[in-house]
């Protein structure tokens, strides 16, 4: 964590975990990525707890093969779903935060939707849907870590939002 993706933590991320806790909200990272780096990184920015992606293990070593489907998409709004359900969560009284539009699902589950740094197709579907929207990059900030926050953290939209920064700012 502290070598790879701790540097690759937006600011404003940072701080919208403490303001829920400090709020005495739970917070939980659902994530793509595999679900023991999402434990870890959910424990050093101490949140609540984490879901991600579950690899099959034997005898102690990875199989190659996963335990139910890619923690993605509509596999993740069902998890948020099962989550709610067993910590009792009224899911219209809660908030998720998301940057790529393979998480409209999980949005929609939400009272309270937010769009953080998006790509794209999320940014004009949250318009369309009246989400808010926050964005915590500059433009050299999102050219220099968007693309490797984006492999560490399992996010696909890195790419786009650096080249959409750069663009933006070229043109004003």
């Amino acid at each position: 964590f502290e070598e790879v993706i701790a540097d690759k933590v937006w600011p404003g991320t940072r701080a919208l975990v403490q303001m829920h806790l400090d709020a005495g909200q739970r917070v939980w990272l659902v994530t793509a990525a595999p679900v023991e780096v999402a434990r870890i990184i959910s424990a050093r920015l101490g949140m609540t707890g984490a879901l991600g992606t579950v690899a099959e293990a034997r005898d102690g070593a990875y199989t190659g093969r996963l335990v139910g489907e890619l923690l993605h998409g509509p596999a993740k709004a069902a998890a948020v779903r099962s989550l709610a359900r067993r910590e009792r969560l009224d899911l219209d009284r809660c908030a998720a935060y998301s940057d790529s539009a393979n998480d409209i699902p999980m949005l929609s589950l939400v009272g309270h939707p937010y769009v953080v740094n998006p790509d794209g197709a999320l940014r004009r579907h949250a318009r369309a849907q009246g989400w808010r929207v926050r964005d915590f990059r500059t433009g050299r900030k999102a050219a220099r870590v968007g693309l490797p926050a984006a492999a560490a953290l399992g996010v696909a939209a890195g790419a786009v939002a650096a080249w959409a920064a750069l663009h933006r700012r070229h043109r004003a």
